[in-house]
């Protein structure tokens, strides 16, 4: 309960306003799967010399890697689609030329 004499109305909490919504990047790319048994492959061979025989199986696991088919479709996220479609909901009306609306 306010005290004697305080008003009852609270007071609306203020935020800072925003042009736009918009994420950073949102199609982020997804690595080769294939780097990982590349550098084995590499540090197999820096270990022990170029074509060494220890190295035969990792050299077939980067070759069926590289000869696997890549996907085709990758879909673009949608989300700064949908953030500009709904930010006149968000942010309310705007004052244009003096006049609220």
């Amino acid at each position: 309960m306010p005290p004697k004499g305080a008003p009852t109305r609270l007071n609306p909490v203020r935020l800072q306003t925003i042009q736009h919504l918009r994420v950073r990047r949102p199609n982020q790319h997804e690595q080769n799967p294939c780097i990982t048994v590349m550098s084995s492959v590499l540090n197999c061979w820096a270990s022990s010399g170029y074509s060494a025989e220890g190295c035969a199986a990792i050299e077939q696991q980067l070759r069926t890697c590289m000869d696997a088919p890549k996907s085709k479709g990758t879909k673009k996220n949608t989300i700064n689609y949908h953030l500009m479609r709904m930010f006149p909901k968000v942010a309310g009306p705007r004052k244009k030329n003096g006049v609220l609306g």
